[in-house]
């Protein structure tokens, strides 16, 4: 019976193990977005563990009204869906600054300031056979500090393309 019982555990041990994803050690690459103006974020993610990994993005956002940058770091578990397929979820944080150019014929107000961030983060990911990797992610922010915005929120919605190493 023991036997049995062994035999059991080892044959879903493997096929557990025959169904695990690889993620890349490291990735580099743009993130492409809009949360309230067009942005841009070069993103870097650096794998910690089978299924886990660090991501680490410095971006810039601007429309009509204001500009701002910020960096933000995201703790990410990853799980496979299926072949090159994985889907992820994270959290974490980050600073930032803004400039608001707010200039019309009634009413003119220039301000500046840094904030904090809270993120969480859900996406998708698709593993290509050469060492590129094309994502497609929301990452809702909570910001505090300053009034970077009347709401203190921002959904952040992008496109990854980066390359593995």
């Amino acid at each position: 019976m023991k036997k049995i019982i062994l035999s059991a555990i080892m044959l879903v041990g493997l096929a557990f193990a025959s169904n695990a994803q690889e993620i890349s050690k490291n990735a580099l690459g743009l993130r492409l977005g809009d949360n309230d103006g067009f942005g841009a974020e070069v993103t870097y993610q650096r794998a910690l563990g089978d299924n886990n990994r660090l991501e680490l993005d410095l971006g810039l956002r601007n429309n009509d009204y204001y500009d701002s940058f910020k960096i933000v770091g995201l703790y990410q578990w990853v799980w496979n869906i299926e072949g090159g397929f994985n889907w992820y979820a994270g959290v974490g944080g980050g600073l930032g600054s803004y400039s608001i150019n707010d200039k019309n014929d009634n009413f003119k107000n220039d301000e500046s300031g840094t904030f904090f961030l809270a993120a969480g983060n859900l996406g998708i990911e698709y593993n290509f056979d050469i060492p590129l990797m094309l994502s497609l992610d929301i990452r809702p922010e909570l910001y505090f500090g300053d009034d970077f915005r009347n709401d203190n929120f921002g959904p952040d919605i992008a496109l990854g393309v980066r390359y593995q190493f």
